[in-house]
């Protein structure tokens, strides 16, 4: 496959015809900060802590460099200011509706959330309000808590496309399930292996071994 030419942060790169923006920069060793994405298993651009500023062609909006795939040509920039304002605030949003009980959590100081917040420079949190309430499931190997959950859907991705059952969804942000008639609590779908590889991709606490 034919290599293509493109700048990144004044940087001559190289790279093969049909990366990704985000593929193009990390073969070229230039770092750009994301959460959702996952090699080769998730790329869905939901997080958008990816942005990058595409000066040539021009691009109107931010684009997130996950998604758009590298032109010969293109001359992009990963650090501007609009670029760092757009990703801190971007994560504020996500830390916003996510229970931040970090010295109480299992991953604490193994959470790529809480360290993606370091490297952004997150002190505290702009937007406060009222957060969403899930149960918290809790099966013999897997404890699902969705008020963690950042919807980033890799273990969306890794249980459909890995493990081919594909129990899980995001709809109420995990495991289908349906409530119990007799004690009005969800259950676990039982074609779930508890293979675990969920837990292993969860970049948070929202997945964790009981």
């Amino acid at each position: 496959m034919a290599d293509i030419k493109l700048i990144i942060n004044g940087k001559d790169c190289v790279a093969p015809k049909g990366s990704t923006i985000l593929q193009a920069a990390e073969l070229n060793g230039i770092h750009i900060p994301k959460l959702c994405y996952l090699e080769g298993i998730n790329k869905y651009g939901a997080c958008r802590i990816c942005l990058v500023e595409q000066m040539l062609p021009p691009a109107k909006n931010l684009q997130a460099s996950c998604m758009v795939e590298a032109q010969e040509g293109m001359i992009i920039e990963t650090n501007t200011q609009r670029v760092r304002d757009a990703r801190r605030t971007m994560y504020e949003l996500l830390l916003s509706n996510h229970a931040q009980d970090c010295l109480a959590c299992v991953r604490n100081q193994d959470c790529e959330f809480q360290a993606l917040g370091r490297e952004l420079g997150i002190t505290q949190c702009h937007y406060e309000g009222e957060r969403a309430e899930y149960p918290i499931d809790v099966s013999e190997s897997i404890t699902r808590n969705p008020n963690k959950c950042i919807l980033c859907r890799r273990c969306i991705s890794v249980c459909k496309n890995i493990q081919t059952t594909a129990v899980l969804g995001a709809e109420d942000r995990g495991f289908r399930t349906h409530i119990s008639p007799a004690f009005g609590l969800p259950i676990g779908a039982s074609s779930c292996a508890f293979c675990g590889q969920c837990v292993e991709v969860c970049p948070v606490g929202a997945l964790t071994e009981t």
